[in-house]
């Protein structure tokens, strides 16, 4: 019975700080949209909301949640998480979430994809692979920031991306792309190169054979996996670009788009997986005969440290990538 009620309790606590933090982010996000909004209108930019927009923003992302829910993609704190971040990224650009929902159904379907193998070898692994808040905004964090600086410097709606004329607001959606799609790319690579790949993986850092599922090993069919990851996200944005944005016939061309979602999941993938070599434990446990990411008697070393785990690796990957891709983009991105 004391063993039940301190289950409770856990439980309630770990609810309870759920709350508050999303509370907190919440309250976060409303202070950028006040600011917002005071700026465009002390500066007479102003562009309201349709109500179209506030509806579909609100809708759609409750609609895919439940989903998510029901299909086991989520759990009750992912999903209030997944809430916020699709309410933001919609509310700013219907790009940016064409973009979220194509990273989020594939990651999810892909995670389910052959359970049964993936159950061998990752001692972590989750039935239906439920994602929880932490996992939801260190993919999705860096998005939902950069789509409220985006709403802060151009406010909502749909621009084409060209360095000439909306310099800022293009970078913007580059960095944003950018990080959906290398989260996108790593998690294509860690759910297919594993059933796939017919080779054992080689560690990043030293090229040496190790286990299937040690952080920071590579395979060409990861490799392969991760650049169509990161080009699937290009082209839900190319795609969304090309339904709802007017006078594309007078900015610069947009198809450059799936080249960089794609380069964008190559390079975040091979940036996190030279993380996880070095800042991620990996342990072949004895006992079980699996790789695990945490220390214990049972364990041998196979490489990394227990400095981070796998969901800060994936925000740290993200960020990178956000902030240096986009520079890179803006030399070979073609001008009118």
């Amino acid at each position: 019975m004391r063993f039940i009620q301190d289950d409770l309790y856990k439980d309630y606590v770990n609810m309870m700080m759920n709350i508050i933090i999303l509370c907190m982010i919440l309250c976060v996000s409303l202070s950028f949209w006040i600011i917002s909004i005071t700026a465009s209108t002390y500066y007479g930019t102003l562009r309201p909301i349709s109500p179209w927009r506030w509806l579909v923003s609100v809708v759609i992302p409750i609609v895919v949640t439940s989903h998510g829910i029901k299909k086991k993609s989520l759990d009750n704190s992912g999903a209030l998480g997944a809430l916020l971040v699709g309410f933001i990224l919609t509310v700013a650009n219907y790009s940016f979430f064409s973009s979220l929902l194509v990273f989020f159904v594939t990651c999810s379907k892909l995670t389910k994809w052959k359970g049964e193998i993936k159950k061998r070898f990752d001692s972590e692994y989750k039935e239906g692979g439920q994602r929880n808040w932490v996992q939801v905004f260190c993919n999705g964090g860096v998005p939902a920031e950069l789509a409220l600086l985006y709403m802060v410097e151009n406010g909502p709606g749909e621009i084409p991306i060209d360095f000439s004329k909306e310099y800022t607001a293009s970078w913007m959606c580059l960095s944003l792309l950018g990080a959906l799609a290398c989260s996108a790319g790593d998690t294509w690579a860690s759910e297919i190169a594993p059933v796939l790949s017919k080779h054992s993986p080689r560690l990043i850092t030293t090229w040496k054979k190790v286990p299937v599922g040690t952080n920071g090993g590579v395979t060409l069919v990861g490799i392969i996996s991760s650049l169509l990851g990161g080009l699937s996200v290009g082209i839900a944005y190319y795609v969304t670009q090309l339904l709802f944005v007017h006078d594309l016939d007078i900015a610069a061309p947009q198809w450059p788009i799936m080249i960089y979602g794609a380069m964008a999941g190559l390079i975040g993938s091979l940036i996190d997986s030279y993380l996880g070599a070095i800042m991620q434990y990996s342990g072949y446990d004895e006992k079980t005969g699996q790789v695990v990411n945490h220390p214990s008697s049972s364990s041998k070393l196979i490489s990394g440290k227990p400095i981070l785990d796998n969901s800060a690796v994936n925000l740290f990957s993200s960020i990178f990538i956000a902030l240096l891709l986009p520079g890179a983009a803006w030399t070979f991105w073609p001008r009118v």
